[in-house]
């Protein structure tokens, strides 16, 4: 079993930044993969950044790829989406999720094994 927490999410301006957090707990294994997905208001859960627990490489949706940066803290165990000049399109929900054995990181939410409650991220124009 896996864990998952988010926080960090908020009201904010276009063109500012928030990091998300998203603390794990439970069986998080160096083959596993954690996404950082994006559900906007009426729309299917999209794949933004994932990255690989044991070697940190990761991988970005294209249209976030300038402006998100995912990271990890093994110590903590706590993954981190820094999320840069923000557009009122990034509002919605972020969803942490674990993707506990795979030998890449895949962009299905099909694919991820467990998931946390979602932070909101709401910005304005």
């Amino acid at each position: 079993q896996v864990q998952l927490v988010e926080s960090g999410g908020g009201l904010v301006q276009a063109g500012g930044s928030l990091r998300l957090s998203c603390a794990a707990s439970g069986r998080i294994f160096g083959g596993s993969v954690m996404g950082w997905f994006h559900q906007a208001p009426g729309k299917e859960r999209e794949f933004a950044a994932g990255i690989f627990w044991s070697n940190g490489r990761t991988d970005y949706a294209e249209s976030v790829k300038d402006r998100f940066t995912i990271s990890r803290d093994l110590g903590k165990r706590t993954v981190y989406l820094q999320v840069n000049s923000l557009k009122p399109e990034d509002t919605g929900v972020y969803y942490c999720a674990a993707d506990v054995i795979t030998p890449f990181v895949r962009r299905s939410a099909d694919e991820y094994d467990y998931w946390g409650q979602g932070t909101q991220v709401t910005v304005s124009s």
